[in-house]
């Protein structure tokens, strides 16, 4: 066999290896790499669409965040207030309440020394008939002397 035809069968069934792949091989081929780069192409335009999400998503968040931070705090400043007045107010109420008490008795300490004036004026009145009735050696009806022992209490 010559070189040339070993070439020229070679060249041939080359030619015909490229015609078969472009045929039969390469259209599938082409179409399952078309196919995966728009696959590639979905999945990136869904990553982005995601991402966008997700930074809008922060941002509601952090919103949200900021408006339940603000309202916290304005429930904090409330309620103390709240207290405050609750404070004042019981303060109010405990310091009437002790002055009603402070009020309640004086006026039974009042009671109480008018009863011991009464008690001890009828006892001195009773030790001055007893020393009457020692001075006079004699007894003295106290029935019979009511208005004198009246007077001398009154006078005591």
């Amino acid at each position: 066999m010559s070189i040339n035809g070993t070439l020229l069968a070679s060249m041939i069934v080359l030619a015909l290896l490229v015609l078969f792949s472009m045929k039969a091989i390469w259209p599938p081929l082409a179409a399952a790499l078309d196919e995966r780069a728009s696959k590639i192409a979905a999945g990136l335009a869904a990553a982005d669409k995601a991402k966008s999400e997700l930074s809008s998503a922060n941002q509601r968040v952090e919103a949200e965040l900021a408006k339940s931070r603000t309202e916290s705090t304005a429930r904090l400043a409330d309620a103390e207030r709240r207290g405050q007045a609750l404070v004042e107010e019981a303060k109010a109420k405990a310091t009437e309440e002790g002055n009603k008490i402070i009020a309640a008795a004086k006026v039974e300490a009042e009671q109480q020394t008018v009863k011991a004036r009464e008690a001890l004026r009828e006892q001195v009145a009773a030790l001055a008939v007893k020393g009457a009735e020692q001075i006079l050696r004699k007894e003295v009806n106290a029935s019979v002397h009511a208005d004198l022992l009246g007077r001398l209490k009154t006078e005591l």
